[in-house]
């Protein structure tokens, strides 16, 4: 994954380097997620294009912990006044509220700015598991019981609650393994330890492209551009297995409208570069630029969607 993020990063001439001493008139992007990863990617190439349009330098805060709950909470911590914007996942915002029983902010306490990209998850499976379509793999699940797991990158991510829908949905009892992070959870399936998962598809395309992995369905609406071999969910008679990860950018609640309208606009105007969209392919991602309302009202969506799926497996981040 992280030739990938170089390469990315390449692309569109930006350095992949540590976080930079910041100056007095600086704008600073909060990046909640591990250095070197796909969200520091897309942040660093979009705000490449940003801080000609703002006129500001702007430099990365990378402060992972607690699934971006840290970075989050480091934005609402400093003053409304559009010098830091979050760099936020889906999981980041619409997920978190509900497993971290003790965070201090909730999702009005953002103004979402722009979801930049979206890819949806993959049902992966080892090739060695003797089942290459949806209804073959249920039924050995079901020839198998008590004997299979499934995992997923990281709890409390939609991969994690994806795989508890996989048991409530089909009758199931496939044990929930969740890594901290898409490498492990790639190196254990590639070597046969887990047979089956819901994975983020940018580090694992490679793997199925080579036939090293297998993918059984994704999550998205309709097939998903670099995968497309692959059937969705939707179209298999599942629609409800419908989720996609984003990467996106919000600003504290009560920064003035004038600053969230120039922010909007320009990143709005990095999203439709197509330099930073050849920038941004490598990552596997597809370049949605949703911006007010639709954005916010996808965030609240979201959140009554997984939220319901927390309370009912009682999950909380401790676990």
């Amino acid at each position: 994954m992280r030739k990938v993020v170089i390469a990315a990063l390449a692309l569109f001439g930006v350095a992949l380097a540590g976080p930079a001493r910041a100056q007095s008139g600086d704008i600073k992007f909060f990046i909640g997620a591990a250095p070197g990863g796909p969200v520091e990617a897309y942040a660093r190439i979009v705000a490449e294009h940003m801080s000609h349009t703002l006129g500001a330098n702007i430099v990365m805060d990378i402060r992972p912990g607690a699934n971006g709950v840290v970075a989050a909470q480091a934005v609402q911590d400093l003053p409304a006044d559009g010098r830091s914007v979050w760099v936020a996942t889906q999981s980041m915002i619409e997920i978190n509220p509900f497993v971290y029983p003790d965070m201090h902010w909730g999702i009005d306490d953002f103004v979402p700015l722009i979801k930049g990209v979206e890819a949806p998850l993959a049902l992966i499976a080892n090739p060695d598991v003797p089942a290459r379509t949806l209804p073959e793999l249920i039924a050995w699940v079901k020839a198998n019981p008590g004997k299979l797991s499934i995992s997923s990158y990281s709890p409390g991510t939609p991969g994690h609650f994806l795989g508890v829908q996989m048991n409530q949905r089909f009758g199931l009892d496939l044990a929930q393994v969740n890594y901290k992070g898409s490498t492990p959870q790639i190196t254990d399936t590639l070597g046969g330890y887990v047979k089956i998962g819901f994975f983020q598809t940018a580090p694992v395309i490679p793997h199925v492209q080579t036939g090293a992995l297998r993918a059984i369905a994704v999550t998205s609406a309709t097939r998903f551009a670099a995968m497309p071999d692959t059937p969705t969910f939707a179209e298999l008679g599942y629609p409800d297995f419908l989720a996609t990860v984003w990467y996106g950018l919000l600003l504290k609640k009560g920064t003035p409208v004038d600053v969230v309208a120039k922010f909007e606009a320009a990143a709005k105007a990095a999203h439709a570069d197509p330099k930073v969209r050849a920038a941004l392919a490598p990552l596997g991602v597809d370049v949605v630029a949703v911006t007010q309302p639709e954005f916010g009202k996808a965030i609240h969506a979201g959140a009554g969607h997984w939220g319901a799926l927390v309370k009912a497996t009682g999950f909380k981040a401790s676990e």
